[in-house]
């Protein structure tokens, strides 16, 4: 079987309409018409990933990149404490996708060498890449909106209670250490984008796997992102970087995350999103056709998470003989 996460897949019907009138998608059409379709409520791919892992619907990122990049984070609780460049647009702030930054692993650490001490008191500042910075906590934390639902999104100031403020008042002063720096002053000149604050998120340990459980159902998880990666770590099952197709894998129960349509959605970028729908298409669900029909995949799990509403579709090798089910049109997966 194969478990394909696919976030920034579900727009409005009418949008799903505009944006895919002209697209050729044969293969998801007719996996559509084909499979068995029902709406869920509005989730994210963390917690679609929660659930089929069995661990807490509100993930503990940092803990878990942790796990995945560097070594066992043990019984500390960690934060995610990551790189980003807020931006005015039209009098709202919004988050980069701190990807955008393209920090080297120099940049990074130079920065962070700047900024530990104004975070001292909360806890030990460490680097796992250029891109994601953990911090060891000394202190409980708040729960904090998480990177990748503020990326590309217009944010507010973190809560005026209590709790949050130690938390102000470090990142005010790690934004005023920001502006002042001289790399972040070189990338300026240079018409890069700087680094203007860090974004608190993902706290928590590493959960303990119930083995009662069971194994997990699937055999490997595909995903770029690190979260992902630790979480196959701890179900104890292959971890790789997401293929750049659906091939002839001999894994026969793989969970993939396919998160190219997610920037493109939450900005609106409607020509890339279709692009990358178009890849979608001929790298992993027509491919995916091809092994349902053959015999070399016995069944396909296509889970589209998102704001407005969720969607499942089951598609097995014996939904595929239901020749009298016609093609059904994208519009299908919006929110009814």
């Amino acid at each position: 079987m194969l478990t394909l996460i696919v976030p920034g897949l579900i727009w409005t019907r009418q949008a799903l309409a505009d944006l895919t009138c002209d697209l050729p998608l044969p293969a998801f059409a007719t996996l559509l018409g084909r499979g068995r379709l029902r709406h869920r409520p509005p989730q994210d791919s963390a917690a679609i990933l929660a659930e089929i892992s069995g661990l807490p619907a509100r993930l503990p990122a940092a803990a878990l990149r942790w796990f995945a990049l560097q070594e066992h984070p043990g019984e500390a609780d960690w934060l995610c404490l990551d790189p980003v460049q807020l931006r005015v647009q039209e009098r709202s702030l919004i988050v980069d996708d701190p990807q955008r930054l393209e920090l080297t692993g120099e940049e990074a650490a130079a920065l962070a060498v700047a900024l530990a001490p104004t975070f001292a008191a909360l806890g030990q500042l460490e680097l796992i890449s250029p891109h994601a910075w953990n911090l060891r906590l000394s202190v409980s934390v708040p729960a904090f909106q998480t990177l990748p639902e503020a990326a590309g999104r217009s944010v507010s100031a973190l809560p005026l209670e209590d709790a949050y403020a130690p938390w102000r008042h470090a990142i005010n002063e790690a934004q005023m250490i920001l502006h002042a720096h001289p790399l972040n002053q070189a990338r300026a000149a240079a018409g890069r984008p700087v680094v203007n604050s860090l974004w608190p998120w993902g706290g928590g340990r590493l959960p303990t796997r119930d083995r009662r459980a069971g194994a997990s159902p699937h055999d490997a998880l595909w995903s770029n992102d690190p979260v992902a990666q630790g979480i196959a770590r701890l179900l104890e099952i292959e971890s790789d970087a997401l293929p750049a197709g659906f091939g002839n894998s001999a894994t026969r129960s793989a969970l993939a995350l396919h998160d190219a349509l997610e920037q493109p959605a939450r900005s609106g970028d409607a020509i890339v999103w279709r692009e990358q729908l178009e890849r979608l298409e001929a790298d992993w669900l027509a491919p995916a056709l091809d092994a349902l029909r053959s015999g070399r995949l016995d069944a396909l799990r296509l889970l589209a998470p998102g704001e407005l509403a969720a969607a499942e579709l089951n598609v097995s090798r014996r939904d595929l003989w239901k020749f009298w089910r016609k093609p059904r049109a994208l519009t299908e997966l919006g929110p009814p």
